[in-house]
């Protein structure tokens, strides 16, 4: 078998020497804090069963090609419309992936003559679909909205392009949200298209978990909201929320969804019994932000909140900023049978390394408060 080549070798071996070489992680029977599935749904029967009833019509096993050849299979356009109502959309537009929603919009939507203006910590996926485009890009100091709009004034001074402008209502890495209210306002006086990233947010914040953005009651003053099922809807896949015109112009101009095979009959089934679900079960989304209230309330107990960045979300950072001890300080946890992931660079930058805690609805008060109180022993010593 042919060996990696040398310059690729060198990248390995320089991750090595910086101690943070990436690996598939094992599966294990811990305690779970660390995966997206933040309302249990993923472990949820009843929506399985309820996605299995939907196929009686048809059961075949794949998407059979593109959604523009064979694979728009007949449940996507009832997923669909039950997705844009109950996000209190126009329109409602499925996607493989959030990656693939992402880079299929900003490598297709912001035009060459436009400008894109982007929190500095935007998800990856975002910047790759920037890198794909042909506009101009720029980012904006993190939540930091008199920046944004010192950098809108400049850029407009001397140009009449349009200008797009792209946040997350929660951050994946931070589990903060910006000001969405302020930054719609500043959209709306500047004539400015607004795209916010939900995929953190979607049974977690609003009525029926519907997001942050609904939760403040702005789905009718953004561009198009993103949201994604592999977090707290448990399944796959994901959706750009708008217009029905960009809905059209995105069918004909995506290529990540033009070129590449549908999601199978059977995810979008779990995406439909999901969102159903949401209607139905909110007491896991309560059960959620009770345990999202007690976590907060055990920081500032044990003296931690200086740590840990501030959050309402299901995302928790504690701030260690070295590889060596964030690395050490997870494994014990992991040894005490908790699950707990460090996040390094270059995920997060150098200097910025930290132990992330994701909350779910299953999660009990006694794990919490066992988690915390060993955290504050680790990070002591």
């Amino acid at each position: 078998m042919k060996s990696l080549p040398k310059s690729l070798q060198k990248k390995l071996e320089k991750r090595k020497v910086l101690n943070s070489l990436r690996k598939l992680p094992e599966e294990n029977n811990l305690k779970d804090f660390s995966s997206n599935d933040y309302i249990g749904f993923s472990q949820n029967q009843e929506l399985a069963q309820l996605a299995n009833s939907f196929l009686f019509r048809n059961l075949q096993n794949g998407a059979t090609g593109s959604r523009l050849l064979s694979g728009n299979h007949y449940l996507y356009a009832q997923t669909e419309t039950l997705i844009a109502r109950f996000h209190q959309q126009e329109s409602a537009l499925i996607f493989n992936s959030g990656y693939t929603a992402n880079i299929g919009f900003f490598s297709c939507v912001p035009q060459r003559e436009d400008v894109v203006f982007y929190d500095e910590l935007i998800h990856a996926s975002i910047r790759d679909g920037l890198a794909m485009g042909l506009a101009k890009n720029f980012n904006f100091k993190h939540n930091d909205l008199k920046d944004l709009n010192k950098k809108v004034k400049r850029w407009k001074k001397n140009n009449t392009s349009t200008i797009y402008v792209v946040t997350e209502s929660v951050f994946s890495m931070d589990g903060d949200s910006p000001d969405l209210s302020a930054l719609t306002d500043l959209c709306e006086d500047n004539n400015l298209y607004l795209i916010v990233d939900e995929a953190h947010a979607l049974g977690v914040y609003g009525t029926n978990g519907r997001g942050l953005v609904q939760e403040l009651k702005l789905q009718h003053k953004v561009f198009a909201q993103i949201v994604t099922f592999g977090k707290g809807l448990g399944s796959h896949g994901a959706a750009i929320l708008g217009s029905d015109t960009l809905k059209n112009y995105l069918i004909n101009f995506a290529r990540s969804l033009i070129y590449t095979t549908a999601l199978p009959p059977h995810t979008v089934s779990l995406i439909n019994a999901g969102y159903q679900q949401l209607y139905q079960k909110p007491d896991a989304i309560q059960q959620l932000k009770t345990n999202i209230s007690f976590f907060n309330s055990k920081i500032s107990e044990l003296n931690l909140s200086e740590l840990f960045i501030t959050s309402d979300s299901a995302i928790h950072c504690c701030m260690i900023c070295s590889v060596s001890k964030v690395k050490e300080i997870a494994l014990k946890l992991q040894r005490k049978g908790f699950n707990i992931k460090p996040i390094l660079s270059p995920t997060v930058p150098k200097g910025k390394e930290r132990l992330r805690f994701c909350l779910h609805s299953f999660n009990t008060k006694q794990e919490i408060e066992n988690l915390l109180k060993l955290v504050s022993e680790y990070v002591k010593d």
